[in-house]
């Protein structure tokens, strides 16, 4: 197991979506539990995590958040500790970051969504936020359209310069999911609101401290089942 500093960070997962585009293919669970290879989606996160040496998880949970705590058992002798942050009504992916703030030990911190998934080399991106002293920091990858995501602008040296919402269909650099958290930018997030990282916090730090980490990866989310189906096809093939 790494040694490296990434050892110590505390990765909140972001459980809580509803997945509507996704209830006639997995009506019975959260959407990350969704099964790929026969086992939850976000079980392929939690290894993909452990392997940069990450052994803390902080589950942000809301809808049948009890199928979740039922799966991920804390087991003596384990390296891997499960910490679960539910919540009583959906606060979006910012909200469920705050609702989590007791939890989170470590700073920085990562947070990642529990229904994406892109190969970031963990360790660099740490290693990168650290040596730009950044206040956020968010993986970024190309993909050919990025009209349903939203793209993202950089400049010279990295640094976020303007998020612009999903538009029209174009190839573009997207958000890919995996961020880092210092604690001071925690406490821009009010406590108790309904709120997105992606259209009402990241905006802010726009040119204040957040910046890009450029990968060439591909992103898989499984947002509906199509997309699923392109995630599954991935997973089988590695």
């Amino acid at each position: 197991m790494t040694n490296h500093p990434l050892r110590q960070i505390d990765a909140v997962v972001l459980c809580g979506g509803l997945g509507t585009r996704l209830a006639q293919t997995v009506k019975d669970r959260p959407k990350p539990m969704a099964e790929i290879e026969g086992r939850p989606f976000l079980d392929l996160i939690i290894d993909y995590l452990h392997a940069s040496g990450i052994c803390r998880f902080i589950l942000c949970s809301g809808y049948k958040s009890e199928f979740i705590e039922h799966y991920y058992k804390n087991e003596e002798g384990s390296e891997k500790s499960y910490i679960f942050s539910v919540e009583g009504t959906p606060l979006g992916t910012a909200g469920a970051v705050k609702n989590a703030e007791a939890h989170i030990k470590s700073d920085p911190f990562l947070v990642l969504n529990g229904d994406s998934f892109c190969n970031v080399p963990l360790n660099a991106f740490y290693d990168s936020f650290v040596e730009k002293n950044a206040v956020l920091a968010a993986a970024l990858t190309q993909i050919d359209d990025a009209g349903d995501y939203g793209s993202i602008s950089l400049n010279a040296d990295q640094e976020i310069t303007s998020f612009d919402e999903k538009s029209a269909q174009s190839a573009g650099r997207v958000n890919a999911g995996i961020y880092l958290f210092s604690k001071d930018a925690l406490k821009s997030i009010e406590p108790n609101k309904k709120l997105s990282l992606e259209y009402d916090i990241f905006p802010k730090f726009a040119k204040k401290g957040m910046y890009g980490f450029s990968v060439e990866e591909p992103l898989y989310d499984i947002g509906t089942p199509e997309r699923l189906e392109a995630a599954k096809k991935y997973f089988s093939e590695k």
